[in-house]
């Protein structure tokens, strides 16, 4: 299969344009995060309360005239900070690092495919294999950076993947075994989709739950990301059910030759749905 190289790369670039759009207000953010909480933490309770309270109202004025910031990709939020004792909570940390588990199981996830010689070796189709190690990469990422953020309120880092979905991986991995090449290219696609969906949904419930408004920063530019994965997936699972994954290639011609539901398979919902969003304490470091 011929693959325009050019066109592969300009398309990687904008996964990882989008990739770093979601990931700058992060770093930036979780630098504020770790100066309002020594701020907020004065020896005295009374002292600890009337400095929350004071610092409420100033950036909940500032608000009131400062207009939120959107990126492509990714949420720039001015006056984020709104609730530095809230920002504290640990229900805040334990949602943080349920979230890292998440992408600490989608990283041994896509680690695992690839050694898989339809998904890693040179035969592997070339769009499919760079996705996944793209990914895999973007994974890792997302995970250290919910680690930053728990660390940041005084939590512990989560290094081990979520527990409740590991049977789940484990279950579809050995599946695998012996599968044909066109099969088991299809189940490493299934399962992918399913951790993609996975963590999209709960970070779209987790930007609700958490306090922080950084956090909320943080769980809306990483949910635009894991949506954009589950995007491509249904492309590619739509492609390989209909028999034809010849199609999944970004050779001259190849667009002309899609179905018309092409346009549309990656976007199935308008609005995302949070049925298997990941409990809050879930992954939580016990």
């Amino acid at each position: 299969m011929n693959v325009d190289q050019r066109a592969l790369a300009e398309l990687l670039e904008e996964s990882q344009d989008l990739q770093a759009d979601a990931m700058r207000p992060t770093h930036e953010a979780l630098d504020e995060l770790v100066e309002v909480n020594r701020a907020a933490s004065p020896s005295e309770p009374n002292e600890n309360l009337q400095f929350h309270e004071e610092h409420k109202r100033g950036v909940l004025s500032s608000l009131t005239t400062a207009p939120l910031l959107a990126a492509a990709g990714g949420l720039t939020l001015v006056g984020a900070l709104a609730s530095a004792a809230s920002a504290s909570s640990s229900q805040d940390i334990q949602i943080l690092q349920t979230a890292a588990s998440i992408e600490n199981l989608a990283v041994a996830t896509y680690k695992t495919a690839l050694t898989l010689p339809y998904i890693g070796s040179s035969s592997a189709n070339a769009v499919v294999n760079k996705f996944a190690r793209v990914t895999m990469n973007q994974h890792a990422q997302h995970a250290d950076a919910f680690n930053a953020a728990a660390k940041a309120l005084g939590g512990k880092a989560q290094t081990k993947p979520d527990p409740a979905f590991v049977p789940v991986v484990n279950k579809a991995v050995a599946s695998l075994s012996g599968a044909s090449a066109a099969k088991g290219t299809l189940g490493v696609v299934g399962l992918a989709l399913e951790l993609e969906n996975i963590a999209a949904e709960t970070y779209v419930k987790d930007t609700t739950l958490v306090a922080s408004s950084v956090n909320k920063a943080l769980f809306a530019s990483v949910m635009g990301v894991e949506a954009q994965h589950v995007a491509v997936l249904l492309a590619v699972q739509a492609l390989l059910n209909a028999g034809a994954p010849q199609l999944i290639s970004l050779a001259p011609g190849t667009a002309g030759m899609l179905p018309a539901a092409a346009g549309s398979v990656g976007f199935p919902n308008a609005f995302y749905k949070t049925n298997t969003a990941a409990p809050a304490t879930q992954g939580a470091v016990k």
